[in-house]
């Protein structure tokens, strides 16, 4: 019996093949892991076209119905998660591949919204940097959490997760989103926003937390973005597209708002001219919400198992 080609894309950090058990797929299976980003649908067809089965990471590398048509040989499509907005499920469909989804956990990108929070707050990259470098000691004034207003933009999950601390550090928590129930807000503990424009307006910090789609993409534009306060901060670890990004750069150099954090961005690796990496007030990180031991593990793992699963003919975590 032929074996069958598996390739693991975007291991960026050349993590994968320690974290998955991928021995137990040794008699039947070739794995290979690609360390580098596949920038285009020409350098993804290229690496992995003759591969039945392939694992994704996240949104990484966008799967649409013009790929699949490039990749015939492909049987077994699994992502990172439960959810993966770049893979066009009903064309795998049409062409007869399947898509399986792993384990996935809400608390890192929950965890890592405040690491931003807090690091636009008390200026730690300035401050941190300073004295690094032999700088100013204390050059910033840093903003207060306690007793302040927290606006979440969305309440799911994660959203649930950020109130929570919020409510821990004495901040008055409010939410909104289009299918916000009063229920729902109670049942979290926190106010529910009439409006997102009342929720910006009179907000000390925002952070999103709402799914990226038609009614969410940029749901935060110029206009959003003027009505929110010049001390309040920005911080966005769901999708970039649902802040306009251009809209945010300019509010950044004009000081609309005192900051902004962001993990997410609309072309991912940044590219290294992107006007985000200058903007004055701006904590960046490269895509991290997800990157933890504990999630790579429940990833691959349950990749093999996916995988596994594919070879004795039964569907596991199937989605579409």
């Amino acid at each position: 019996m032929a074996r069958l080609r598996c390739a693991v894309l975007d291991d960026y950090q050349g993590v994968a093949e320690s974290l998955g058990e991928w021995s137990r797929l040794a008699d039947e299976v070739d794995v290979r892991f690609v360390r580098r980003h596949l920038d285009g649908p020409d350098a993804v067809a290229a690496e992995i076209g003759d591969c039945e089965i392939v694992v994704v990471m996240r949104e990484r590398t966008p799967f649409p119905a013009a790929l699949f048509e490039r990749l015939p040989a492909l049987r077994l499509l699994i992502t990172s998660g439960m959810r993966n907005a770049s893979i066009d499920l009903a064309a795998a469909a049409r062409r007869g591949v399947t898509v399986c989804g792993t384990p996935s956990n809400s608390e890192p990108p929950a965890e890592l919204t405040w690491a931003l929070l807090l690091g636009l707050a008390r200026s730690v990259t300035t401050e941190a940097g300073a004295l690094r470098t032999g700088g100013p000691w204390q050059s910033t004034l840093g903003a207060d959490l306690h007793g302040r207003r927290l606006g979440l933009i969305g309440l799911g999950k994660i959203g649930a997760k950020v109130a929570r601390v919020g409510r821990a550090f004495g901040m008055d928590v409010t939410a909104w989103s289009q299918n916000l129930t009063a229920a729902r807000a109670d049942e979290v503990g926190v106010t529910l926003a009439g409006s997102l424009d009342e929720l910006l307006s009179s907000s000390d910090f925002v952070s999103v937390h709402v799914q990226l789609s038609d009614r969410t993409r940029g749901l935060v534009g110029a206009a959003e973005l003027k009505r929110m306060r010049s001390t309040a901060y920005l911080v966005n670890t769901s999708r970039a597209a649902i802040v306009d990004q251009e809209a945010l750069v300019r509010a950044l150099h004009e000081g609309w708002i005192a900051g902004a954090g962001s993990d997410v961005f609309d072309t991912e690796p940044l590219p290294a001219d992107h006007p985000l990496r200058t903007a004055p007030n701006f904590l960046g990180l490269p895509h991290l919400g997800y990157v933890t031991r504990r999630n790579y593990e429940g990833y691959f793992t349950g990749a093999v198992e996916d995988i596994e699963g594919f070879l004795r003919g039964e569907g596991v975590r199937v989605l579409g």
